[in-house]
């Protein structure tokens, strides 16, 4: 089940969330309902199988939470087709995961304001709306057609068999024969571990697999460093972070690195660094630019309160705010609900937006 998963402002804090706050109670809520709906699920699951539930709607309701405070039905429809793949996998059939948000939508609707009910009812309404159509399957996203897409697959493969230095030679000789390390990071490193994901998410391999091959995946990274910071400088500087609890850094470390290549000075911060010293690294290192990642939807009220700390932290002095990850791809305005400056698809939008934001900052000394 899920416990293996896990200026312009339109929204509160995360500490003012409704459903957050209340999300143990309500999951407990929202699975008494089941079990007393369907008197099956206690023969299927027993007393063990009901904290299970608990935990999967508990789940349920920290996204629900989500795209209720950024009043974004889109968010919370693309995480149930994600459940939904999951959820077919493990065997779980699809009337029993539309009825379960049904019961979902009653229970919460019956304890928050009107405001948030209404949220509520848009939010599970686009998802139970879409979720016949839903797949139980993601398309792979390493193609042997695609650019450099016979290296991703040899990559893929030898990660898989979790033979780490042949993955690492793969690449290091490819570079040594004149493959842009651009090219790697975008077109090998980034669609395999966006595919192991999917194998992970359709039951074909353990998270065990996942954390190898994104630990393995740093380790090359870390052999390529001495090629990116070759670099001529451009006399700008980022500093670029994610929020507490984020498991997937490597994407904003991938970010970073783009900015090294086109000449920019970098420092990685990774997660769960307070707001008070992401300021004084942005201090401390005359910072024009920001950068924070969220891969899960889960996760934007963090990154919506850390804007804010940093803000309030560095008072006059400016900052541009970059935001990048999955949920801001889905939803191409959500960087405005978040308190940012803008939003980037790719790494290299991000480079070339953050460019542009630099220029936009008052000229000081």
């Amino acid at each position: 089940m899920l416990d293996t998963v896990h200026k312009e402002r339109t929204r509160a804090p995360q500490s003012t969330n409704p459903i957050a706050e209340r999300r143990e109670d309500l999951a407990r809520a929202v699975v008494a309902m089941q079990f007393e709906r369907w008197p099956a699920l206690y023969a299927r699951y027993g007393e063990a199988g009901r904290g299970k539930c608990v935990e999967d709607v508990g789940y349920h309701l920290l996204y629900l939470s989500e795209a209720v405070a950024a009043d974004s039905p889109a968010l919370f429809r693309e995480y149930i087709a994600w459940v939904r793949v999951l959820f077919a996998n493990i065997g779980i059939p699809v009337q029993e995961l539309g009825e379960s948000l049904e019961i979902l939508r009653d229970v919460i609707v019956t304890c928050v304001d009107d405001i948030t009910a209404e949220r509520v009812r848009a939010c599970i309404g686009a998802a139970l709306k879409a979720l016949p159509g839903m797949s139980t399957d993601v398309p792979a996203f390493v193609q042997p057609d695609a650019p450099f897409g016979a290296i991703a697959q040899t990559y893929l493969d030898t990660l898989l068999k979790g033979d780490r230095h042949g993955a690492t030679a793969l690449v290091l000789d490819r570079v040594e024969g004149g493959m842009a390390v651009g090219d790697v990071y975008l077109h090998v490193f980034q669609p395999v571990l966006r595919e192991v994901g999917r194998l992970w998410q359709t039951g074909a391999i353990s998270v065990a697999h996942e954390h190898f091959a994104t630990a393995a995946t740093q380790a090359v990274m870390a052999q390529l460093y001495p090629r990116i910071f070759t670099t001529e400088r451009r006399g700008r500087s980022m500093v670029a972070t994610c929020v507490s609890g984020e498991l997937h850094e490597i994407g904003i470390r991938m970010v970073a690195d783009f900015f090294e290549m086109a000449g920019w000075d970098t420092y990685y911060l990774g997660a769960n660094t307070p707001a008070r010293s992401i300021v004084r690294a942005i201090v401390e290192r005359d910072a024009q630019v920001l950068a924070v990642s969220a891969t899960i939807t889960a996760h934007i009220g963090m990154v919506t309160d850390l804007i804010a700390a940093v803000r309030a932290e560095l008072g006059e002095r400016p900052v541009r705010v970059l935001v990048g990850g999955y949920p801001f791809n889905l939803v191409p305005d959500l960087w405005k609900t978040v308190g940012a400056d803008a939003s980037a698809a790719s790494a290299a939008d991000a480079v070339a937006l953050a460019g542009r934001l630099a220029e936009t900052l008052p000229v000081t000394g």
